[in-house]
């Protein structure tokens, strides 16, 4: 980009990718938003930018939905909320809570809009806890033609494709997401404990809690085990065993990525708390995991999982010296078209590494010869180094998902050079 471009130069979290967008949008009301997209020759919306590719990426028009009405309205009976797609999650979980709701589950960032967690199957942890995306009863799209469209479970046959949708459909304005009553969470940390036997018993230690994570360091064969428990159903949340898988309790607040301040995440060693306060791993007032990095991640299928950890113990010495950290967690099966979790309980592989692509980039491929194997699907908004026929080989409703977006946006104002790569258009 030249000095004398005029384009606003607008860069993703991580600061490794800069758009290439010929305008920047940042409208305040639907009329504004509808005007936009109604104008613009091709579209992509960018949330908060915690993506690590070009997924979101446009020679056209970028949109942030960010000024955009703060909306939470709670329908009780329901058991559901509709919510402005552009709000992060930690807005939305405090007006939440505050009406006396929760969201079933959150991933470890509580700085992500809802709108970019949903379309690009972002999730939390837990053997019985879904991606988010999968919580979506129906969604509202702003079309290319301007208008406002609504997508509802239950009445559009094909909605199982929309809610993980890689921003392809429109520009989606509200989400109507199922909500339970708010409950409170306890956090535990298991320091250095064994890696082999988290691997051996890891149908155990996912099952220990509402939410599990383990942080795994390949090459030392020791480990981290996260346990937030829920404290009105979990069993003996007040007082949990000094020693487990070979570790002990922690005494003091852990960061899981190694010398980082503990203060940036969520409490910890037991205090009982609000769901939304304890399920993510960092506090929304700083900034999360090491902030200068890029992410990988694989969800593997759970009746795969020793065969993808044991490649990964295999690979430990290449992964070593360029990653900050490793975690394991569970998500449960879905029925959404392009969710990694599509028909399948997974375990998630994910890596945050060094910001050195040229580093990571031959260990990534590595990775992904032992991992694409076992069915892996990478993460859409992480870096990884498949082609598009592999990312989307184990997915079986690849095709109908292609033909739906055809429907929708036949023009293909919604689409950029990562989703025509993706499905050949």
């Amino acid at each position: 980009m030249s000095e004398n471009d005029p384009r606003e130069v607008v860069r993703n979290w991580a600061r490794n990718v800069e758009f290439r967008a010929a305008r920047v949008h940042r409208p305040t009301t639907l009329d504004e938003l509808r005007r936009v997209v109604a104008d613009a020759e091709a579209v992509r919306v960018l949330g908060t930018g915690h993506s690590f590719n070009r997924i979101a990426d446009t020679h056209g028009d970028l949109v942030l939905l960010g000024d955009m009405p703060a909306e939470v309205e709670v329908d009780a009976a329901a058991g559901t909320a509709t919510v402005a797609a552009g709000m992060r999650l930690a807005e939305i979980s405090t007006r939440l809570h505050a009406a006396g709701f929760a969201l079933a589950n959150l991933p470890s960032l509580p700085h992500i809009s809802l709108a970019g967690a949903c379309t690009t199957a972002t999730h939390g942890s837990g053997d019985a806890n879904q991606n988010l995306a999968a919580y979506i009863r129906a969604m509202r799209l702003v079309n290319a033609h301007g208008d406002v469209v609504e997508l509802a479970r239950g009445i559009d046959d094909d909605f199982p494709g929309a809610p993980v949708a890689l921003g392809a459909l429109g520009v989606v304005t509200h989400l109507t997401v199922d909500v339970k009553p708010t409950f409170d969470v306890a956090q535990y940390v298991y320091q250095d404990t064994s890696l082999d036997e988290v691997i051996e018993k890891h149908e155990d230690v996912f099952a220990a809690g509402y939410s599990v994570s383990a942080f795994m360091n390949w090459a030392s064969g020791r480990a981290d085990v996260w346990l937030k428990l829920r404290v009105d159903r979990d069993a003996d949340p007040v007082a949990p065993q000094p020693s487990w898988l070979g570790g002990t309790l922690a005494d003091h607040a852990a960061h899981p990525v190694p010398g980082m301040p503990a203060e940036n995440c969520t409490e910890q060693l037991g205090v009982p708390g609000p769901w939304f306060e304890r399920l993510p791993h960092f506090r929304p007032e700083f900034t999360p995991s090491n902030g200068d990095e890029l992410q990988s991640e694989y969800f593997v299928p759970r009746e795969r999982a020793a065969e993808a950890f044991e490649a990964m113990r295999r690979l430990g010495s290449r992964i070593a010296p360029i990653v900050l950290t490793s975690e394991i967690r569970t998500i449960a099966a879905d029925d959404l078209w392009l969710s990694p979790a599509y028909q399948r309980d997974c375990f998630a592989l994910h890596f945050t590494w060094h910001p050195d692509r040229a580093a990571v980039t031959p260990v990534l491929a590595a990775m992904e010869d032992a991992l694409l194997p076992l069915a892996a699907r990478p993460h859409w908004a992480k870096v990884f180094v498949a082609t598009p026929q592999a990312a989307l080989a184990t997915y079986p409703k690849a095709a109908a998902f292609r033909e739906l977006l055809l429907r929708h946006d036949p023009e293909g104002k919604f689409r950029n050079e990562f989703v025509e790569t993706l499905f050949q258009l």
